[in-house]
């Protein structure tokens, strides 16, 4: 909290000095806050600034003056003439014993690990020259657990911070992961060990986002993808989702929420893709097909209230959590599997290729969509619609890889036909954006008026369920907007009870939509999230085209292919159906 903000609230002010520097701090700021005010970067592992506070590792232990004992910066809260010292001898002597603490215990393979460069462990031990243990290593060399295209744990390189532990628990509410053992034999674990599939874990990447090494990382696709490009008898096509021109550039120094749309699809054409499409185009086909879904419940008498069935996290927690409710859900396809579906069938018509030669890649912020493009359904005729899934995180990996000057880079175009998308489409990837896009579509196919005000501004923002109310000719439609799985179970159970007072309900796993996604860029914190959220309306009202059934590629595509929203064709290639999975300690 900022001084100005403390003075609004009238919340007391102290004074104090860290390095001999005098500062002035709210009452209730930690140390670490208040070191970051001077620009002093404290060492932390443990420590995330969107956790609760778990003082586990010890690494940001400063001296304070008539204190016996190292105190915890993250932890304790600054008082009154208080004062601190971040560099003393002690300090540092005892910061360099406990990262060598660490480094025994720990499987030191950085040249091959998927964080290297990347990895907060790293960082800190080339900050304290530390190139090496002089302790014995005590590693226990447990092989990495690779059971699921999502989501890969390497417990040899675990340093045990709970970093994952409170992402799981405290974002998700699920508790998937835990410590299990006492002593120097604790370990950060499944239940009873379990994959992690095999338990509550809906994939969604939160634990990898926070883990500070490589202990819990994304699968990495980006072999397959060099694979394809080199190969001159397939033609390669890629999707990018709106999320990630809002991210990619975190990768690459720039400023959160830095908008580099044209430069990522030039870095993508520089990498070999044949066609650099947009999945906004297919966010579009998803509000054609979704918002009609939705009227025909309404008018017809369907299941209500319908839910959004874009976040495969959410579905995954749906099937396996609440699967007698899933008649709920939409059957419409993600936009990514519409997209890819397209691809595989109406886009080789178009450009005369043979669909067997067709390899489609999606970039996207998200390690459940490994897992969602994967499922035996979203495929037909022995093939997958979508061949092969990269993080955002793996696209920066990709770009650093061929060495492309990504800032420096000119901007391009998405490609036709499949590369135009609307201002709706944007917004896919903030909470709140996939109902928002909905809304202008159906209340003008529903009223036949022109949609005057397009910004639903009720339903944005980090609110952890939204809500707002549509008049469509007359009859009142209530609305509400979940992000986070701990969100989501508050509205299923009100389902569940009959309390449910809504008609149309919108659920993204991750915080904040999919600007907060599992592959997005370490170092993703709510703050961040935010600006990507901004980016992304920004994006939205710049663009000449805004409501999704006016996008003329989407028209011409209706017209000479699919005939119309919820026609056969479209219910053939665009939806989908569920399945109950329980879970796992039900019988």
């Amino acid at each position: 909290m900022s001084a100005e903000a403390a003075v609004k609230e009238e919340i007391p002010m102290v004074h104090l000095t860290i390095n001999n520097i005098p500062v002035e701090v709210p009452k209730g700021t930690k140390i670490m806050q208040a070191a970051q005010q001077l620009g002093i970067d404290i060492p932390h592992l443990c420590y995330h600034e969107d956790q609760k506070i778990k003082a586990h590792c010890r690494l940001c232990s400063v001296e304070v003056t008539g204190k016996r004992r190292l105190l915890a910066a993250c932890s304790t809260e600054c008082w009154e003439g208080m004062d601190v010292h971040t560099d003393t001898q002690i300090v540092r002597d005892t910061q360099v014993s406990i990262l060598e603490l660490m480094l025994a215990n720990h499987k030191k393979d950085c040249l091959s690990c998927a964080r290297n460069q990347n990895c907060d462990l790293q960082r800190l031990c080339t900050r304290f020259n530390i190139q090496d243990s002089p302790l014995p290593s005590v590693v226990k060399l447990e092989p990495r657990i690779e059971t699921n295209p999502s989501i890969i744990r390497d417990p040899a390189k675990c340093i045990r911070c709970g970093r994952c532990i409170r992402a799981c628990k405290e974002i998700q509410g699920l508790n998937c992961l835990t410590y299990a053992g006492r002593s120097s034999d604790i370990r950060v674990t499944t239940a009873y060990d379990k994959p992690m599939e095999a338990t509550d874990c809906i994939l969604c990447g939160q634990c990898s986002l926070v883990c500070p090494t490589g202990a819990i990382v994304e699968k990495d696709d980006t072999q397959k993808v060099l694979d394809a490009l080199q190969n001159p008898h397939k033609h390669v096509i890629v999707q990018v989702a709106p999320a990630v021109r809002v991210s990619l550039g975190d990768g690459f120094g720039l400023k959160p929420g830095a908008i580099k749309t044209g430069q990522m699809v030039t870095a993508l054409k520089m990498l070999g893709f044949d066609k650099v499409f947009d999945t906004n185009f297919g966010a579009d086909l998803t509000i054609m097909e979704e918002s009609a879904e939705f009227v025909e419940r309404l008018t017809k008498g369907g299941v209500l209230p319908m839910m959004t069935s874009c976040s495969p996290g959410w579905v995954n927690y749906m099937e396996k959590h609440y699967g007698e409710l899933r008649e709920h859900l939409s059957t419409a396809k993600s936009p990514m599997q519409m997209f890819g579906a397209i691809a595989k069938t109406y886009y080789p018509q178009k450009a005369g290729i043979d669909v067997h030669d067709i390899v489609t890649v999606s970039i996207m912020p998200c390690t459940a969509k490994k897992f969602e493009a994967a499922r035996p359904e979203m495929g037909r005729d022995g093939m997958r619609d979508v061949d092969v899934v990269l993080t955002t995180r793996e696209l920066i990996k990709l770009i650093k890889y061929v060495g492309l000057q990504f800032t420096n880079l000119p901007e391009s175009e998405f490609d036709s036909p499949l590369g135009f998308g609307t201002g709706a489409g944007a917004i896919f990837g903030a909470s709140g954006g996939v109902m928002e896009a909905a809304l202008r579509t159906a209340y003008e196919k529903v009223t036949g008026k022109t949609l005057e005000k397009l910004d639903f501004t009720d339903i944005r923002g980090f609110e952890g369920i939204k809500e707002t109310t549509v008049s469509l000719n007359g009859k009142d439609i209530h609305i509400a907007v979940a992000h986070t799985l701990k969100n989501a179970r508050i509205l299923m159970e009100q389902i569940k009870k009959g309390t449910c007072q809504y008609d149309f309900i919108e659920i993204m796993a991750c915080p904040g939509g999919c600007i907060g996604g599992g592959g997005q860029p370490k170092g993703t914190t709510n703050a961040v999230r935010k600006e990507r959220m901004k980016a992304l309306y920004q994006i939205d009202k710049n663009l000449p085209i805004r409501k999704s059934h006016e996008n003329p590629d989407i028209i011409t595509l209706y017209k000479d292919f699919l005939g119309e929203p919820l026609s056969e064709k479209a219910h053939e290639l665009l939806h989908t159906s569920y399945h109950k999975v329980y879970r796992p300690y039900e019988k």
